[in-house]
């Protein structure tokens, strides 16, 4: 491991050099200089780990070299030498950023010790901002992808509410990437550097919640052993997002209001309000002015709440952006190992399918895809039988039209399913969940032929 470096600057050179001879016996790489300017220079030009200054030189003294420091590396600490403990000087830099004042005849240990806390220090804050990029790499390796009309304009409202305090309401299908958008919110915002705190309104239990969002006091229920903070306090100077908002009973939605109209909150059990400093962000897949009517929902919460709207679209209203959704998941399920391609017809259907659990769906199928696949090119017959075949979720058939007959429906699913399965008529039948022979009869009843107008002689048991 290379030695810390530390720059050392005072006029008179006797002192450089018994700095110098002291930390070099620790260790420590050691650049004396005797003027300031020379000093900001190497600064500029080399990474220090610390820099020890005198405060009285001429030309550049210590308190100017100190703010030139700051502004070339905040994070970088000083150490300020001064004749006297109790000089005003001295003191200020403190106050302006300086990390300690060492007295200029300190004991050898002291001065050992004053640099070992302030590399100690240095060490701490390069973690921290390392960190900070990890967070901020995990965050862009999970942004919201598309460049569809509907999600441009979605990316241009958080572009314009992203830095504001105002509450945000965003509304979507489950699966449709509310938490995603919020995050991006929180990143864009003056309060990147506070905590992103989220929790689920309905993953939580009811007599629980108010106790997660508020916290408690002990003794306050069966359990409480210790005071508790809730997640209003936890997400100080940050962003609150909470998702399935509709979900919160309406006892908890009182004291919410009261949180947001007050700026503080009352601990369950607790008779002190708490100040709180944090930006909510709301989510919900329910509609809530239909809660509202049916009175399900404060209407007073719902204005509050909806200051600014956020509505995000269903991928079925997005099909533009499947393509570009298809790549992301493949590059993200990788894993290390060789990259894979997807078929044009596998393409075509993904596109045509009406995706009911959204971008959270397409994700789950490209990795179950991927897993599956043995080729390295995702086709067709490795996607589910319910995009296969064109059947949503629920099992039902895509109807395009709703004046279709039974029997007309029928017919019209065997042929898509007999068509997927390349006229195998043993494979279709097991699709559709009947017997061979129960299929030959159906399609002698609708006068169905394979294509070729070759009968339905050549469509026997051989051809399965």
């Amino acid at each position: 491991m290379a030695a810390e470096k530390i720059l050392v600057v005072d006029d008179e050179q006797s002192m450089t050099q018994f700095l110098s001879i002291v930390l070099r016996k620790e260790g420590y790489q050691v650049t004396p200089v005797n003027n300031g300017r020379d000093a900001l220079e190497k600064a500029r030009s080399e990474n220090f780990d610390v820099v020890i200054t005198d405060i009285k030189m001429p030309g550049i003294d210590g308190i100017q070299l100190l703010n030139g420091l700051k502004k070339h590396d905040p994070s970088l600490p000083v150490v300020i030498m001064t004749a006297y403990a109790s000089q005003q000087s001295a003191i200020d830099a403190v106050n302006m950023g300086a990390f300690q004042y060492l007295i200029k005849n300190a004991k050898n240990d002291e001065i050992k010790l004053v640099v070992r806390n302030a590399l100690e220090m240095r060490r701490v804050r390069s973690e921290n901002l390392y960190l900070k990029r990890e967070l901020k790499r995990g965050h862009e390796e999970k942004t919201i992808i598309g460049s569809s009309e509907e999600m441009n304009r979605v990316f241009k409202m958080v572009d314009r509410v992203a830095d504001s305090e105002a509450t945000i309401l965003i509304q979507g299908e489950s699966g449709t990437g509310k938490e995603l958008i919020a995050r991006e919110i929180h990143y864009r915002s003056r309060r990147v550097q506070g905590p992103f705190v989220s929790i689920n309104c309905g993953a939580i239990p009811r007599d629980l919640l108010e106790s997660n969002l508020f916290g408690h006091v002990k003794g306050s229920f069966t359990g409480a052993v210790r005071d508790a903070a809730g997640l209003f306090q936890v997400a100080e100077g940050g962003t609150f997002f909470l998702d399935e908002i509709g979900e919160m009973p309406h006892a908890t939605q009182v004291k919410l209001l009261r949180a947001l109209q007050e700026r503080e909150i009352i601990p369950v059990g607790g008779t002190q309000p708490i100040r709180i400093d944090c930006r909510l962000v709301a989510a919900t897949n329910a509609d809530l002015e239909k809660e509202v009517a049916e009175g399900r929902f404060r209407a007073d919460l719902f204005y509050r709440l909806n200051v600014i709207p956020i509505k995000l679209p269903a991928l079925r209203q997005r099909r533009d952006d499947i393509p570009l959704l298809v790549d992301h998941f493949l590059r993200r399920h990788a894993q290390g190992g060789a990259s894979k391609s997807v078929s044009k017809e596998a393409i075509e259907l993904l596109m045509k399918y009406d995706w009911p659990g959204n971008v959270r769906e397409l994700e789950n199928v490209m990795e179950r895809a991927m897993i599956l696949d043995e080729t390295g090119s995702i086709d067709s017959d490795d996607l589910p039988e319910k995009i296969r075949f064109g059947v949503h979720q629920r099992g039902s058939l895509v109807i395009e039209s709703p004046t279709m007959t039974l029997d007309e429906l029928e017919k019209e699913y065997i042929l898509k399913v007999l068509n997927h399965t390349h006229w195998q008529k043993k494979r279709a039948s097991e699709v559709l969940g009947i017997n061979a022979s129960t299929l030959y009869r159906k399609l002698i009843g609708y006068g169905i032929e394979k294509p070729g107008g070759q009968g339905l002689g050549d469509f026997g048991e051989n051809a399965a």
